[in-house]
């Protein structure tokens, strides 16, 4: 029982990841992304880290991976804020990531 728990709860994590990889085109995307001027209009203020293992959970804490294979999401940047399913904002400090707006949390789950 405690292996099956054990099991549960690293999967878990595993899906609730946060490693992109930015496509090439929108058709292959999971999400549309747009990054926003300021802070106030996103609905996700983003931190890059640099291992994978500091992408836990959906906080914003985003690791850009170099293989479509490697990562939980497939991102693509559009040109315009009304093509994307999220905005968002690149923040310089990782306190400073999290949801603006809840109600798009469920995109990256």
């Amino acid at each position: 029982m405690k292996k099956f728990i054990l099991i549960f709860f690293l999967t878990t994590l595993y899906i609730n990841g946060q490693t992109l990889y930015s496509v090439e085109y929108k058709s292959q995307a999971d999400v549309n992304i747009f990054v926003v001027d300021y802070k106030s209009q996103a609905d996700l203020l983003v931190y890059k880290v640099d291992y994978k293992s500091q992408a836990k959970g959906n906080e914003g804490l985003w690791h850009f991976v170099e293989y479509k294979s490697q990562a939980d999401f497939n991102i693509y940047f559009v040109d315009y804020k009304s093509q994307a399913d999220l905005k968002i904002f690149f923040v310089d400090y990782k306190s400073q990531a999290g949801w603006q707006s809840k109600e798009k949390k469920h995109l990256l789950y």
